[in-house]
């Protein structure tokens, strides 16, 4: 955790991260106020900045031309993929296993996931950190850093104000491990482990939007 945030402070954080980094639809950008209004309740900080500069930037973009680079960031750059374990498992059959034991986690904590996303989706997995089990959801968040910490390169590449919600929720988290700097260099090199064959996820049939292509 972030010691110059609170508790409640940090669900701020990862609940307006997990609304930004959704496809922004009429009922999404119709939650954007209250999101604004939040994040000004914020201490003076990095995780602030960067979610007030991603709301600033994206309200000067009209409806369509925001959902529009949505697409074009996450549909069409593999790298800029929302779900953790893809970064860890790739196109496997471990991912199944990976997928199943993410939905125990939120059984364990109370929380039954009944979205029609994957599990690990990274704005669903910031709601179950914001909403459900805190220390449990930064935990499951910095097993995933390798990937996490990809994504935020990859979005900065992309030159797309999407980076800052992903930099606002590592601002959160401490600072990689040695294992962790090792699996994202890995990561960088090769990739996401490959496995068609075998493969049986039926999301994958109709990927939602952000996901792996």
């Amino acid at each position: 955790m972030n010691p110059d945030l609170s508790a409640r402070e940090h669900a701020v954080v990862l609940q307006a991260a997990s609304l930004c980094l959704q496809y922004p639809d009429e009922d999404l950008r119709a939650t954007l106020p209250t999101v604004r209004a939040a994040v000004e309740t914020l201490p003076v900080g990095e995780p602030r900045d960067r979610l007030r500069g991603f709301l600033a930037e994206t309200a000067s973009m009209s409806p369509g031309a925001l959902a529009e680079h949505y697409v074009r960031v996450f549909d069409t750059r593999r790298r800029c993929c929302l779900y953790l374990t893809w970064w860890s498992d790739g196109e496997t059959r471990r991912r199944g296993s990976s997928l199943a034991e993410l939905k125990s986690r939120y059984r364990a904590a109370g929380v039954e996931f009944g979205s029609t996303e994957l599990p690990d989706y990274l704005p669903a997995v910031l709601e179950f950190a914001a909403t459900a089990d805190l220390a449990g959801g930064l935990a499951l968040l910095q097993e995933h850093r390798a990937g996490i910490e990809l994504l935020r390169l990859a979005l900065l590449d992309a030159a797309t104000p999407y980076s800052a919600p992903v930099q606002a929720v590592c601002a959160l988290l401490p600072g990689p491990s040695p294992d962790d700097v090792a699996a994202a260099k890995a990561l960088a090199r090769s990739g996401p482990p490959r496995e068609q064959v075998g493969l049986d996820l039926a999301p994958f049939g109709t990927v939602p939007a952000g996901g792996p292509r």
